[in-house]
Order: structure tokens, then sequence, then C-alpha cells
């Protein structure tokens, strides 16, 4: 059910070192994320996972998916006053989000462009981490 990127183990660990057990509900979420990386939306993950589990609510998915960030298996990422989106990729990264088709890619931030940025902070700070978002239309076709 997990994919290559964390077996059913290790996330099954991941939940127990934050003090929770791993259920059916919060494999399949999981699953859902790993296979398309598209930051949906609860809403989203709701509808691929009926597939697999017709009877899910639509409060289990929010909770699954509440307890995935805690966990940090995946981040929240929010862009103004649209719903929540999720994100499976915990490296530094930016998002480039679509305002035409609302869609959301990942951006990869060299590391020293990184650096670089928390390089700015006032001195006696540092950053636990960076979120970066780049809002616009596609101009190419993909």
């Amino acid at each position: 059910m997990i994919s290559a990127t964390l077996n059913s183990e290790a996330f099954a660990q991941k939940l127990a070192h934050s003090g929770l057990r791993n259920t059916p509900q919060r494999e399949v979420v999981y699953s859902a994320l790993l296979t398309r990386r598209d930051h949906p939306t609860a809403d989203e993950v709701h509808a691929r996972v009926r597939a697999e589990l017709p009877t899910i609510s639509l409060a289990t998915v929010y909770n699954c998916l509440e307890t995935l960030v805690q966990c940090h298996l995946v981040r929240a990422v929010n862009f103004e006053r649209g719903p929540t989106r999720y994100c499976p990729n915990l490296q530094p990264h930016a998002h480039f989000h679509d305002e035409a088709t609302g869609a959301t890619f990942d951006i990869d931030l060299p590391s020293d462009l990184l650096a670089k940025i928390k390089s700015v902070l006032p001195d006696g700070y540092d950053a636990d981490a960076v979120e970066i978002t780049f809002r616009g239309k596609t101009t190419a076709t993909r």
C-alpha cells in the first residue's frame, strides 16, 4: 500500500515515535498523497481514497491528514484563502501555484540558494524552515 518512499514498517514506526498507531485509514490517505504528488486538498484526497475504503468519512480523512502533518510525514501548504493542500515532499523546496488552473508544482531549490536566503536574517535569528511560493500562470503548454 505504501510506496517505496516509506515502507509500511517505517511508516508505522514514524507514527509510533509520535505516540500514535498505524491504521488502514492513515496508510491509504498517505498512499494517496505519495501516488499523485499534486498537492491535493482534503476533499480531493477523500475522493481518491473512497475507491479503496468506500465508507471513509471526510472527517476521518481530515484527521488522518492532520496526524500526518503532526508526525512530519507531509506538509500543509496554504495559499491565502484557499483550502489547505498537502505535500509529501519533505525536502527543502518552493512551490509554484498556477492561479489560472489551481495546480501546484514543486520547485527544487539548490542548497546554496537556501543558504543565501537564510543569510539575510537578522543577527541572532535562525530559520527552521523557509517557505517560498511563486504565483502566476503557466506560460507554456506541458
